[in-house]
């Protein structure tokens, strides 16, 4: 009996100018973290999302990492962050040790709830009470977060923006004060993320954007061991090894001049799982609103009663899905940490399932996920 043929989740498409920019690197011997290809990605990086600077660091966790440091994060302030969201972006919080304070989702969009944010927030300025060192805004599954709130307030009471935008590259506003942004541009710090998975790769890597310079500057130190300039190894700060590899700068460059059809593939598969599901009443459509423009990293529905049998169903005939992450409240080692609002991350966690969406998914492999999932939930 032949082995059923997989249907990945999201794997990478690797048909561009990857192997022609990597053995560039191989001629040149720049293959670790110095080299031209390093540059040229922050730059033509920072260029399409919109910032003034980017910086390449060697996962998307390291810089989050990095922008805790940047923004004074440290022991014994919070930082307020979304509970529905993959686990790095709360453990760079912990690494500086502060204090994590999850915040519910919102049922429109799945990210963090902004109303949540501003209450909190007024509540202690009418008390007197500490506030935050910052806010970090996830856009999960890429879809724009409902940002705007959370920035006028914490520009109001001198608050830091982060945003985690590791799955929502080449997603923006569509109107309200960011129209046209890119997500990662309204925070003081932005931050993506290249893992394999993501839409676009390097293997493993990440990058922060910002428009102020002196945090570029000093992202670039703090990756680079923080060590100073001249012949004599003198470092002047704690610092990491967290810079990128010219190799996967290169991997990176070749990507982003893919970005677009990538893009334009992910929203063409989304169209037609939608067409299939729209009339569904036992499922519910990923977030949309008027004023985003996501890109279905994952394209992620809500089976209500069906979850557990939809990714069994799946599993045995090897395509591959996966439920939304358990929230982080939930995890034992946050598990005392603050928290803000309800259940509302808790219950779509219990119904959500992330469907195959790799950008050069066959029409023929998403109808056979199309029919799997609509016959677990016929009856």
């Amino acid at each position: 009996m032949s082995e059923r043929r997989r249907i990945p989740l999201s794997e990478p498409v690797l048909d561009g100018n990857e192997q022609a920019y990597v053995a560039e690197c191989f001629a040149s011997n720049f293959v670790s973290s110095v080299g031209p290809f390093i540059e040229r990605f922050e730059r033509e990086f920072a260029a399409y999302v919109g910032a003034r600077f980017a910086v390449a660091c060697a996962s998307g966790t390291a810089a989050l990492h990095v922008a805790m440091r940047l923004l004074g994060v440290g022991p014994g302030d919070e930082v307020f962050v979304p509970t529905l969201t993959f686990i790095a972006s709360a453990n760079p919080i912990a690494y500086e040790r502060a204090t994590p304070v999850f915040v519910d989702a919102e049922e429109r969009t799945w990210n963090i709830d902004p109303a949540l944010v501003v209450e909190e927030i007024e509540r202690r300025v009418r008390a007197g009470l500490r506030l935050p060192r910052a806010v970090e805004v996830v856009h999960i599954l890429g879809h724009p977060a409902d940002i705007d709130p959370i920035v006028t307030i914490c520009e109001r009471h001198g608050i830091a923006v982060i945003e985690d935008a590791a799955e929502a590259l080449g997603a923006r506003w569509s109107a309200g004060a960011g129209a046209g942004r890119h997500v990662g541009t309204l925070g003081r710090v932005g931050c993506f993320s290249f893992n394999g998975n993501k839409i676009v790769t390097t293997g493993g890597g990440g990058m922060i954007v910002t428009d102020d310079e002196s945090l570029a500057r000093r992202a670039k130190h703090l990756t680079t061991q923080a060590r100073l300039p001249g012949a004599e190894y003198r470092h002047d700060e704690v610092g990491y090894n967290y810079r990128l590899t010219n190799m996967a700068a290169a991997l990176g460059v070749a990507q982003l001049e893919q970005l677009p059809r990538f893009v334009a593939a992910k929203r063409a598969i989304a169209r037609r799982y939608d067409e299939a599901f729209g009339d569904r009443p036992e499922l519910s459509l990923p977030p949309r609103v008027g004023w985003a423009d996501p890109t279905y990293w994952l394209y992620s529905v809500r089976a209500r009663t069906r979850r557990n049998r939809i990714l069994a169903a799946l599993a045995e005939r090897a395509i591959e899905a996966r439920p939304i992450w358990s929230p982080l409240h939930t995890q034992p080692m946050y598990a005392t940490a603050p928290r803000l609002g309800g259940t509302v991350a808790e219950r779509i966690f219990a119904e959500g399932v992330s469907l195959p969406c790799t950008p050069n998914l066959p029409e023929r492999d998403q109808r056979v996920v199309i029919d799997e999932v609509l016959r677990q939930v016929a009856d």
